[in-house]
């Protein structure tokens, strides 16, 4: 931005810590891969077969997970130009408006440490299954204690437990495929093959309307959510020039494997009118689709199998969330837009003050101890609800404009680190989709004979609060649109403390 649009606070270059780069690319991998695959696979995606059916739940995902790969394309292709921990609101702030990126910034900080807290009462409700005379509370306090420790100690520490955390996942995944497909084959032992009869029941294998499918879109968007987090953790990879593009490649096509082979697998074995598959809470381990096919094969203990997978899911997401809030934290105060104190960093290159900042909000978990844990999940969960489809809409938008201005000062997209291929129309596809899946998100509640105010406000409140914090910071510092010729590319990463590898 020019110096007469930019009156807003400046990063200050002269004592700005540099993060170590010390993740290698199978940290970032697993880092991808344990921030999408979780609860919205193992216990949600039955409520969306039952919904729009075998065939259109599969549909769903085939749909949305195209639109997450131009996401994706589009992401890795500022990563590798730019690898900050700032990520999107810093793409944003330089080639959209500064005011976006401030508003970002502060909207993925406060979103992912409400994730963190979620995912702790999350913990409460499923320890219950095996111990529910103990406090919930207790079980909250001591996984946060453990995300806090792991955290602190490095990033090489977060990049080794997320690499096992989602290492466990991806087994169960598999060892789901291959069990699914066996009994299919009618191979498993007293479980004869359904073959292709649960795509005919009913109304299978399409159910409902167009207006079904755009809610299963958004309970199948939410499952993707996190695989954003490798551009986040790009601040700290190893050579992310090389690395970061390679993740993202291997890692989407893994994932909407994982997705895509499940959810054909559950539709086969299971009929779509099971009443069981409607329940989509984190305590329905019991009941959830895995379950439901294990048992199915003879393996009675599955249930707490999968609750011990579930609870591994649990954690992975909130060690995630404390990571990637405090690193958008830290970055926002190394560019000037937070105070200046949480980009401090530890020996070990840990922004320890901006941890501190997250997990004081993380424990907004411990009102489990006065409302009842599955009140203070829901409500927590509304409340971070929205950030990740204004997260994917940003990026689609940073991106389209990044390589319009790249190529209006005369450069040549063949020199970029990684090139994201049909470009314009894979970002402008991943904006539509993602933003009709942002307005219907609650939709019903402007259809019924009086307007459902109460029900609009929760599901949009993330809208307006991100809307408010963007034209407060344009009034404030007189932001505006960055114009195409004003645009800078002369990002240079410089070398990290006691890593050679950090050079391109």
């Amino acid at each position: 931005m020019s110096a007469s649009h930019s009156p807003g606070p400046q990063p200050f270059e002269a004592e700005a810590p540099h993060l170590r780069r010390v993740l290698k690319p199978r940290h970032l991998t697993m880092i991808a891969i344990g921030g999408a695959i979780g609860t919205g696979l193992f216990v949600a995606s039955g409520a969306t077969i039952a919904q729009a059916g075998p065939g259109g739940a599969l549909l769903t995902y085939l749909v949305l997970g195209l639109m997450v790969y131009f996401i994706m394309t589009s992401l890795g292709e500022l990563a590798a130009f730019m690898p900050v921990p700032g990520s999107f609101a810093t793409y944003a702030a330089r080639y959209v408006d500064e005011g976006l990126g401030f508003a970002l910034g502060w909207n993925f900080w406060f979103s992912w440490a409400v994730v963190v807290a979620v995912d702790l009462v999350a913990a409460q409700l499923v320890m219950a299954y095996w111990l529910p005379d103990v406090p919930g509370i207790l079980w909250s306090c001591l996984f946060l204690l453990l995300m806090l420790g792991l955290n602190a100690f490095s990033a090489r520490g977060f990049g080794e437990s997320e690499y096992w955390f989602a290492l466990i996942k991806v087994i169960a995944v598999v060892c789901f495929l291959i069990t699914g497909v066996a009994m299919l084959s009618g191979i498993v032992h007293d479980v004869p093959s359904p073959g292709l009869s649960n795509w005919s029941v009913g109304e299978a294998p399409f159910v409902g309307n167009f207006a079904t499918l755009v809610g299963v879109a958004m309970v199948v968007a939410y499952s993707f959510q996190g695989t954003e987090l490798v551009g986040v953790a790009a601040g700290e990879s190893e050579n992310p020039r090389r690395n970061v593009p390679l993740a993202i490649k291997r890692v989407f096509w893994r994932i909407l494997l994982f997705y895509v082979l499940s959810i054909a697998v559950i539709g086969l074995l299971l009929p779509y009118t099971d009443p069981q598959l409607l329940r989509s809470d984190v305590s329905d381990i019991a009941v959830s689709p895995f379950t439901l096919v294990f048992e199915k094969a003879g393996l009675l203990s599955a249930a707490t199998v999968m609750n011990a997978v579930i609870l591994t899911s649990v954690l992975s997401a909130g060690n995630s969330g404390m990571y990637a809030a405090t690193r958008m934290l830290f970055n926002m105060a190394r560019e000037g837009m937070a105070p200046r104190r949480f980009a401090r960093l530890s020996r070990s290159g840990v922004p320890v003050h901006a941890l501190a900042g997250t997990t004081a909000l993380a424990s907004l978990c411990l009102f489990s101890a006065i409302y009842s844990p599955q009140a203070v999940y829901i409500w927590l969960l509304n409340l971070a609800g929205m950030t990740e489809f204004i997260i994917w809409l940003s990026i689609a938008v940073s991106h389209y404009r990044f390589r319009k201005g790249y190529l209006l000062h005369g450069h040549d997209p063949a020199a970029l680190p990684y090139r994201a291929g049909l470009f314009p129309c894979g970002p402008l596809l991943a904006f539509v989709l993602c933003l009709v899946i942002t307005l219907g998100q609650n939709y019903e509640a402007f259809l019924q004979d009086r307007i459902d105010w109460g029900g609009a406000l929760s599901t949009y409140l993330g809208i307006v609060l991100f809307l408010a914090t963007w034209a407060g910071y344009r009034l404030m510092r007189r932001s505006r649109w960055i114009r195409y010729q004003d645009m800078r590319f002369d990002y240079q990463d410089e070398p990290r403390p006691g890593d050679d590898a950090a050079r391109p």
